[in-house]
């Protein structure tokens, strides 16, 4: 489905979604190749149970036999017979800065990837697709890698106390004011974690009688944190505003089930980019709706700050939103800033209540102060306040090659989902054996990609995901296509009905779609 919506002025820019869908013969084939597998998978456990095939995963002890089970469930299942065959894809042991390029060791395998051996080689200039290094500021020379060193000799690496105790330094009070101002927000509070932003935040903000609506794609953190709010949780539709709406309605006609008594709060999470699908938030029509039912919004923007909007502050820049309008800004300092922690922005109020109730600063250690200088160092530099405008360069490359690397993609004949702005791109695989012999033949062409199978995605909608950087030339990026192009023919990835028709003098930022016959 190719969505092209201006949605009655809602919209100051063209926003393009495609999620084309999946050709019913792949679809057939792919659950007949998990049904294959499951098949053999019963087959080897019997054959375990028997001893006729050495066991080699966790099992209870004899003496435990009548306990009840610990690994007995289907994803153990899963584990054993289906993600041990392509485990040598993942935790790829990597020797050098998350850059453009990386150097990883050599490691193989003689008892198909339940133990792995290192041979002592390195792989060198491995171009890297896979890290969310959106801005190129994973690096070890330059400005701020000489602020962070500066800033280590003179403080040290940790800081032993939470903020409340002995740990709040002056950094840590520069770092919130630099973000909030960045943010356009009152006031701004870091955290050590990005995961814990929202696992111990939501709880704090939110509590029993409280309504939580939620995307269904939205990433663990936010669903942890829903979780141990103790508040009601109900699940709309990915980026489906129709079924946002009557979420919305049924809470505020119904009310809370048995009592009928309305809803504490209502509060919607949504997050900027959902990094498997690579779409972005329909915040305009998002924040419409909160509006008219006079509820709170959540918005995660881990993604999404730094790689969107002209100035790249995020998913409310690029729509032309006012930050206002977002009653909690989330985001990490992990991607587009090179660093780690996460953030909250809102009204001082809010700020005030977080940094007394929530968890996350309460009992947690203060961020490391090198990785605050990090992260003062970068955001500067996007603003230009070092002077230069490397920041904005940075920025608009990525905007650059993200339409070009999507582009060419979709002309080669692959399914890419997502928005057409979003430096995450999906490749959609599909079938089980595809997932290891993507990252296989891949890395023999010394490229570096990421893929995903379950339970990180549906179960039949396995994919590779690409994650742009500014630090990505044009020429390692046609690098990459040829391979994934040749990788593409050899493994028959090209699913796509719809072909992009390459037009020389087409503008960049244009799409023309031909329909092509399967």
């Amino acid at each position: 489905i190719n969505h092209i919506v201006h949605n009655g002025g809602l919209y100051k820019r063209p926003f393009n979604e495609a999620f084309e869908e999946t050709p019913m013969l792949v679809a057939v084939l792919t659950y007949v190749g998990y049904g294959v597998l499951t098949l053999f998978g019963y087959l080897r456990d019997f054959m375990r149970q028997w001893k006729i095939e050495k066991c080699q995963n966790a099992t209870e002890r004899e003496e435990q036999k009548d306990f009840v089970p610990l690994y007995q469930d289907f994803e153990n299942f899963y584990n054993r017979n289906l993600y041990m065959r392509i485990r040598d894809s993942w935790n790829r042991p990597i020797c050098s800065v998350p850059g453009a390029k990386v150097d990883m060791m050599e490691r193989v395998s003689h008892d198909y990837n339940w133990t792995f051996t290192y041979t002592g080689r390195v792989i060198k200039d491995i171009i890297n697709m896979g890290s969310y290094n959106y801005l190129g500021f994973a690096q070890n020379a330059g400005a701020c890698q000489e602020a962070a060193a500066k800033v280590l000799s003179q403080y040290g690496a940790g800081v032993c106390s939470t903020r409340q105790e002995m740990g709040n330094l002056d950094k840590h009070e520069e770092l919130e004011k630099l973000v909030a101002r960045f943010l356009g927000v009152e006031s701004a509070m870091a955290y050590g974690m990005g995961f814990a932003t929202n696992s111990m935040n939501i709880p704090a903000l939110v509590g029993k009688g409280c309504l939580i609506l939620s995307d269904e794609l939205n990433h663990a953190s936010l669903v942890l944190g829903a979780r141990l709010s103790g508040a009601t949780i109900r699940i709309f539709k990915h980026n489906n505003m129709q079924s946002l709406e009557k979420l919305l309605k049924d809470a505020i006609v119904h009310g809370q089930p048995r009592t009928r008594r309305p809803w504490k709060k209502i509060l919607i999470l949504v997050e900027g980019i959902y990094s498997m699908e690579g779409s972005i938030v329909r915040l305009p029509e998002v924040i419409a709706l909160k509006k008219k039912y006079k509820s709170y919004l959540y918005l995660d923007e881990a993604h999404s700050i730094g790689a969107l909007g002209p100035s790249g502050r995020g998913v409310v820049e690029y729509f032309g939103l006012n930050p206002e309008d977002v009653d909690v800004m989330m985001g990490t300092f992990t991607k587009s800033f090179g660093a780690a922690g996460g953030y909250t922005g809102g009204k001082k109020e809010l700020i005030d209540y977080l940094r007394t109730y929530s968890h996350s600063a309460v009992y947690a250690t203060s961020m490391s102060p090198p990785v605050v200088e990090q992260i003062i160092t970068s955001v500067k530099c996007i603003m230009g306040e070092d002077g230069t405008t490397v920041g904005r360069a940075r920025v608009q490359q990525l905007a650059e090659n993200t339409r070009y690397f999507r582009r060419r993609l979709k002309e080669m004949g692959f399914i890419i989902y997502g928005n057409e702005d979003s430096p995450v791109v999906p490749l959609m695989l599909y079938m089980p054996a595809k997932i290891g012999a993507f990252g296989r033949e891949m890395l023999k062409r010394n490229i570096g990609v990421v893929v995903v199978g379950f339970p990180a995605t549906p179960i039949i909608e396995s994919r590779a995901r690409f994650c742009l950087s500014a630090a990505h030339t044009k020429e390692m990026l046609d690098t990459a296509l040829k391979e994934i192009n040749e990788v593409g023919d050899l493994l028959q990835l090209k699913y796509s009905r719809r072909r992009l028709v390459p037009l020389l003098d087409r503008p960049f930022d244009e799409t023309t779609y031909e329909e092509t016959e399967d």
